[in-house]
């Protein structure tokens, strides 16, 4: 699951395209939603609960203990998403987070947090979709090794 505000959720379904259909190779697909394109529950949550609880009702009916939560902040203190870390925790989902250099709240809540060196919003979400490509080829790797060594071959 991945949550982001603003323009930038397009990041957050840029990075579940890679998982769901491929990154570097041709596998299986694995699981992702970016928690930002269900246009119904959006409005739903927004208008009965609050913009604050619109990840993190999402990531409390989704998740279950083991899935991973990537929450992304360029400020890290982006109330929707600290709420869905919070959510993400109370269940034992794995939660990672990306944000910016100026110390703030993600970093009580992740249990793998990339705060990268800029404090301009920019810089941030290019560092941040870098970072995103490297974990697809990572998990894409250790995940489908026995494909990417067959295509070596």
């Amino acid at each position: 699951m991945i949550a982001r505000n603003g323009g930038s959720a397009a990041d957050a379904q840029h990075i579940v395209g890679e998982f769901i259909s491929r990154f570097s190779f041709d596998r299986a697909p694995l699981a992702a939603i970016a928690l930002t394109t269900d246009s119904s529950v959006f409005t739903a949550v927004g208008n009965d609960y609050g913009y604050e609880e619109e990840f993190e009702r999402q990531v409390l009916g989704l998740g279950v203990a083991g899935d991973v939560f990537l929450g992304i902040s360029t400020s890290g203190k982006s109330p929707s998403v600290l709420r869905a870390l919070q959510a993400a925790r109370s269940k034992e989902i794995v939660t990672l987070g990306f944000t910016g250099s100026v110390a703030n709240s993600m970093a009580g809540l992740c249990d793998h947090l990339l705060c990268a060196p800029s404090t301009k919003t920019a810089i941030l979400q290019q560092i941040h979709i870098v970072a995103a490509h490297l974990m697809c080829g990572i998990v894409e790797q250790r995940l489908f090794s026995h494909a990417t060594q067959a295509a070596c071959r």
